[in-house]
């Protein structure tokens, strides 16, 4: 590679091992990425990683692989990794509550952190217990075990849906909540009641928890419909259960929006998907999973960040409207 670039063999070193500033010249380094290109040169990570002590690999540890909100945290998170010539390994922890079980025995010696999405802190302990930087996304910030946290700002986004909807004149709301017990889906709560408990003539009518499915979201809805008067709107923890609502309200006979509006959480693809279109709160999904690897490297760095808190935005659609008289 030097004799197709032309240069040293210690300028081809420093420029592939990322240390040539200051040292070649910027035509130099590209000189010799150029080279690398033309002749299909791959690094070797095992060498690099005895010499090195680094692996370069993250872990990112979900929840589930079924959903579209958990893909856009890997890809942002990937791509801020292959920006610094990090891996970054998918690894799924059902439900994202119980203890998940080291992926590897080999795991804290194959990895330089983890970061974990949406899960309760005590599911990664056995990843944890050797050391490893911890990132924790969408979690509480206060957590002793998270070396950094990257959350959305969840409550906000209950906020906006909260005024969304009193400003449409609903004053009898119902809240269908996730019934998965981590920081996030007790914040949501919070934040609801809060918001509307602070309104005059408002009130949290009833709440219901359900799985995170169509099925379990309608059987939820068919309780909270059965209440007397029926509530003029219901709020959801996320667009899966507001979908199941949706369905509910539609067996029930009732219109949405005409007779009961109903709002979700996260945007995915599928609150465009429902006829009517779903109003939820978006989450900027990539950018918490960039943050995310950001502030592992940063991490790495011998950095300790703050707590980064990511705007979201509210979408208001089509399956919400003015309350009915």
């Amino acid at each position: 590679m030097a004799r197709a670039a032309g240069v040293s063999q210690a300028s081809v070193s420093l420029v592939l091992g990322g240390k040539w500033r200051g040292r070649v010249s910027a035509r130099t380094a590209e000189t010799v990425r150029e080279a690398a290109q033309q002749l299909g040169y791959r690094p070797n990570l095992a060498a690099r990683s005895l010499r090195t002590g680094s692996a370069r690999t993250a872990m990112l540890v979900v929840p589930a692989l079924t959903g579209d909100f958990f893909a856009q945290v890997h890809a942002g998170a990937a791509r801020v990794a292959g920006e610094h010539d990090f891996g970054v390994v998918l690894y799924p922890s059902p439900e994202g509550i119980g203890r998940a079980p080291d992926p590897f025995d080999s795991a804290r010696a194959a990895l330089d952190g983890v970061i974990a999405s949406s899960m309760a802190a005590e599911a990664l302990s056995s990843l944890q217990d050797g050391g490893l930087p911890l990132v924790m996304l969408d979690s509480e910030p206060s957590d002793p075990m998270a070396s950094a946290v990257v959350n959305p700002d969840i409550a906000d986004g209950m906020r906006r849906v909260a005024a969304h909807l009193l400003d449409l004149g609903h004053r009898r709301v119902a809240h269908l909540a996730a019934d998965v017990p981590s920081w996030t889906f007790r914040l949501r709560a919070r934040a609801l009641h809060e918001a509307l408990g602070n309104f005059p003539g408002a009130e949290l009518v009833a709440t219901r928890g359900a799985a995170l499915s169509v099925q379990d979201g309608q059987r939820a809805a068919d309780e909270l419909l059965a209440l007397r008067p029926v509530p003029t709107a219901v709020v959801c923890d996320d667009d899966v259960l507001a979908a199941g609502v949706c369905k509910a309200a539609r067996r029930a006979g009732l219109s949405v929006p005409g007779d009961l509006s109903v709002t979700g959480f996260d945007d995915l693809p599928l609150a465009t998907a429902l006829e009517p279109e779903l109003t939820t709160v978006r989450l900027p999904a990539q950018e918490v999973g960039a943050a995310g690897m950001r502030a592992l490297l940063a991490v790495l760095d011998g950095q300790r960040p703050a707590t980064t808190t990511l705007p979201v935005a509210l979408a208001p659609r089509a399956s919400t409207g003015p309350a009915p008289h």
